[in-house]
């Protein structure tokens, strides 16, 4: 039998409510200890808290019953004012019942996994959604969090069962006629589950770049006012600004919200030939940054440090001092910001259109793994074959598929997905 576990599900900190989750097989007994009496369940009650014969709190509280609950066990959550010495006051109390002990990290969630509520694939929305800081991203985990990557497997998976139960079925009567050619059942459906591979895993490298965010550089020669820019978009002085040549020295970087998309602008240092070996680095790691970003935006004319790429912005820079042909923008004064801005955002949501459902690394190699095996099997079926090959390679398929939602072969990943939950989830 499980341990109960305890802890709370709120930051730790002065609040007006705190949530303290109670989940497991003695939940709703130490409910009965704390309250004197269990609520009916999913219906807030307003209750004392006592513990040994002193009132800790007055607290409203929900209980859940065994699979009617987040954890899929029995489940107690004391919503208390959130002060911390209320909180300490409760948590103490859980304790001496003997009953409880404190959760791990992200052990509710693992319970919830474990017990089937969630798969593997939600747990990994649900962490997105907590760590989620723009629009695009919490549509996406939740979307996630939904179960829609399950429910997509689970439709490939049983085209997989279904091609290998056919190509068994030339294995057990081998010695007899078989009525049907099954290969071309078995072609249609790897071809099906093959072509929808292949468009997840393309579709699924946008919806990487929508949970990582993107890098926008900003270059340019020495004073092209770089600095001056990046500081009119993150609203105050990140950089510093001067008529020196080759103030920045190493990228600085800028993170903010726009449209819904999470963009890092990253101001450069000064492209230039120089013999000052510490401007030489900043000059190598702003070239190395800015061939590494999703959008560069050059700041006056291009000195051949760095060759233009389709979706690159050409912008005059400086324009409260100089006017030239095309966008020009001034970091000082505002003037074409929010043009510039509008451009940028245009550029990098054409680059998430059409984005997937499957959204970590870890999806788009499960993904590959299957259809690298589906093409072994395809090649396999089209000549002289072992049917017995051909159906191991086929669970070697759907077992790719099952990894992908939590069914086999994830137990060291589960350590690391889980450490980066709070205590409380």
């Amino acid at each position: 039998m499980a341990d109960t576990i305890y802890a709370s599900a709120t930051a730790r900190g002065r609040a007006g409510v705190a949530v303290i989750r109670v989940s497991g097989p003695e939940a709703h007994r130490i409910c009965g200890l704390l309250c004197g009496s269990v609520p009916k369940a999913r219906q807030a009650s307003l209750r004392y808290i006592s513990w040994r014969g002193e009132v800790l709190d007055q607290a409203l509280v929900v209980v859940f019953d065994h699979n009617a609950s987040f954890t899929g066990e029995k489940v107690v959550e004391f919503q208390i004012h959130g002060s911390l010495a209320v909180s300490a006051a409760v948590l103490r109390a859980l304790s001496e019942t003997g009953l409880a002990r404190m959760a791990e990290a992200g052990e509710f969630t693992r319970r919830a996994m474990e017990n089937g509520v969630l798969d593997l694939t939600q747990v990994e929305g649900l962490a997105d959604l907590i760590d989620a800081e723009t629009e695009a991203q919490r549509k996406q985990a939740l979307r996630t969090l939904s179960g829609e990557i399950g429910r997509r497997v689970e439709g490939w998976r049983a085209q997989l069962i279904r091609a290998a139960a056919l190509v068994e079925a030339t294995i057990d009567f081998a010695e007899e006629d078989v009525p049907v050619d099954v290969l071309p059942e078995v072609r249609d459906l790897l071809s099906s589950v093959e072509g929808e591979l292949r468009r997840e895993i393309e579709a699924g490298r946008k919806s990487e770049m929508i949970r990582e965010g993107f890098e926008v550089a900003i270059v340019g020669a020495p004073n092209a006012g770089k600095s001056t820019l990046l500081n009119r978009l993150a609203g105050r002085e990140a950089a510093i600004t001067s008529e020196i040549a080759g103030t920045t020295r190493d990228v600085i970087e800028v993170r903010m919200d726009l449209d819904g998309l999470s963009v890092t602008f990253l101001d450069t240092a000064g492209l230039r030939d120089s013999e000052d070996l510490v401007e030489r680095e900043g000059i190598r790691r702003a070239v190395s940054r800015a061939e590494a970003a999703d959008l560069r935006i050059f700041l006056g004319d291009l000195d051949g440090h760095l060759a233009l790429r389709e979706g690159d912005l050409l912008v005059q820079g400086k324009a409260d001092l100089l006017r030239g042909e095309g966008l020009a923008v001034s970091g000082l004064t505002g003037e074409g910001v929010d043009t510039l801005l509008r451009m940028i955002s245009s550029r990098l949501s054409e680059k998430t259109a059409g984005a997937g459902i499957m959204v970590r690394e870890r999806h788009r190699i499960a993904l590959q793994s299957g259809l690298t095996v589906i093409g072994r099997v395809v090649g396999m079926i089209s000549g002289p074959h072992l049917a017995e090959l051909v159906a191991e390679e086929l669970r070697g398929a759907i077992r790719s598929l099952d990894a992908l939602v939590g069914r086999v072969d994830v137990d060291e990943l589960l350590g690391e997905i889980f450490s980066s939950f709070c205590i409380g989830k």
